[in-house]
């Protein structure tokens, strides 16, 4: 990603330097097309605007040193009520063009009494992106010197960074990025905001909510992290979903044995695919804790190894537990510093190791996944941990029951600690709320209000 932000101004990210904004004082920001001052934007969207909201680099210095939140726009199409922002998760990805896969998605509805609004967080793309080179481990990495080698380079260039830009860094948390969001909302003119997060951005939710409830109009949050953040703790709970997955592959494979051949019960099934792993090792155990969107493909990749096939033609799966799979406008640098900054895991490499050890004998197949607690190895800034707090505005949660990146227990948490009511998804996908025909339940709910605890029959298992 490029560290320039619009093609005018533009933002010398290794220094971090203040540049003016084209925003009106008084009658709120002075939107242009994207595709006329946003770099690389699509030149024919002709319905996404974008603006400049100047902050504080550092909230506790207000009058000191601002950076610029780029934010998006895509008008209400029918009597406007109101506006949402809307936050894709990572943390490290990009918002900006979210308004407008949520206005061609099931939700498309939310654009028409409401304004969309996306916005970069700080420190990713337009948003003063921080040009920090990063290295992410590999979770398949099974030699102890290996893998402590890649988490001390990591380490050192994470140092370099945290002393290239302290000021900066040190305020890359949920409360700061929260506070952007409120002037965001206060330069939009709007005194109660309508908000749509979906993974990371549920956290940024509930912490917005915790400080900011009276200017909340609605909130959803879909795939709904913990509410409490230690990254020790989210690689045990996918790595257990995960495990569960390869056994409810296990058990759909049973129910097609004339065309797999595998075995007719779950347990079978299972132990001869983990033979099979035994046999061929790490490129059959990526394919044993997979989405379901995937099982017939991989169902039949598997046949094809274990009768000495090989690999079908096609795209292999490579297996593991994306956060947010693989989205545009990434920044890995202040996905780690916003984990390590706020989770309270440990920082040496002999503990995380050992915990991987212990994880991977617990959990034979998607044990090996986890790595986010691998990230904080060496993190030098000590941790501010999450602290969110119930409130009255109104809350509608999303889980989805199978979902081995954001576990409903997650979603169970979280609605235990700050309230809502919570929305089943019967599907394993992350985030895909906004894909599925229950969608209008969003709708109605920005709309009026209106929450459900229903369930949604989700996307659904292909067959073989």
């Amino acid at each position: 990603m490029s560290i320039t932000r619009f093609a005018v101004p533009m933002l010398a990210a290794a220094a971090l330097l203040p540049v003016v904004p084209a925003v009106a004082a008084a009658d709120g920001l002075a939107w242009q097309l994207c595709a006329t001052v946003a770099k690389g934007w699509d030149p024919d969207d002709h319905r996404t605007e974008c603006a400049l909201v100047p902050v504080p680099l550092d909230y506790a210095d207000p009058g000191g040193q601002k950076i610029d939140i780029a934010v998006s726009r895509i008008r209400a199409t029918g009597t406007r009520t109101g506006a949402i922002l809307l936050n894709p998760g990572g943390p490290g990805q990009s918002g900006l063009t979210m308004p407008g896969d949520i206005a061609d998605s099931h939700a498309g509805g939310l654009g028409v009494h409401h304004d969309l609004v996306g916005f970069d967080p700080r420190g990713v793309g337009y948003s003063a992106d921080l040009p920090c080179p990063t290295e992410f481990p590999e979770p398949g990495i099974t030699d102890e010197e290996k893998a402590r080698e890649a988490a001390e380079r990591a380490a050192e260039a994470n140092r370099r960074c945290v002393e290239a830009h302290p000021a900066f860094v040190r305020n890359l948390t949920a409360p700061t990025i929260a506070r952007d969001l409120d002037r965001i909302r206060v330069a939009l003119g709007e005194d109660k905001i309508g908000y749509y997060g979906v993974s990371w951005g549920t956290a940024l939710g509930a912490q917005y909510r915790s400080l900011f409830d009276d200017h909340v109009g609605k909130m959803l949050l879909d795939s709904v992290m913990p509410p409490d953040l230690n990254v020790t703790a989210m690689d045990d709970g996918q790595a257990t979903a995960g495990e569960n997955t390869f056994h409810e592959f296990a058990a759909w494979i049973a129910r097609y044995d004339a065309i797999y051949r595998f075995g007719t019960t779950e347990p079978e099934v299972a132990k001869a695919l983990l033979d099979l792993r035994d046999k061929h090792g790490a490129t059959v155990n990526g394919m044993l804790a997979n989405p379901r969107r995937e099982w017939a493909g991989l169902a039949k990749q598997l046949a094809a190894i274990r009768d000495g096939g090989g690999v079908v033609a096609g795209k292999a799966t490579t297996g593991g537990l994306a956060w947010d799979g693989e989205p545009h406008a990434f920044n890995h640098f202040q996905q780690t510093a916003l984990l390590c900054n706020e989770s309270p895991s440990p920082r040496d490499f002999e503990t995380v190791w050992q915990h991987r050890l212990d994880r991977m004998k617990r959990l034979p197949v998607a044990g090996g996944y986890g790595f986010y607690e691998q990230l904080c190895v060496g993190w030098p800034l000590a941790a501010r941990p999450w602290s969110f707090e119930k409130g009255t505005s109104p809350l509608q949660l999303a889980g989805h029951r199978y979902e081995p990146v954001t576990p409903i227990g997650w979603a169970l948490a979280m609605r235990q600690r700050i309230g809502g009511t919570l929305l089943t998804v019967e599907d394993d996908a992350h985030g895909s709320l906004s894909s599925l025909p229950c969608a209008d339940a969003v709708v109605t709910f920005f709309d009026t209000g209106k929450t459900t605890s229903a369930s949604c029959a989700g996307a659904p298992v292909p067959a073989p």
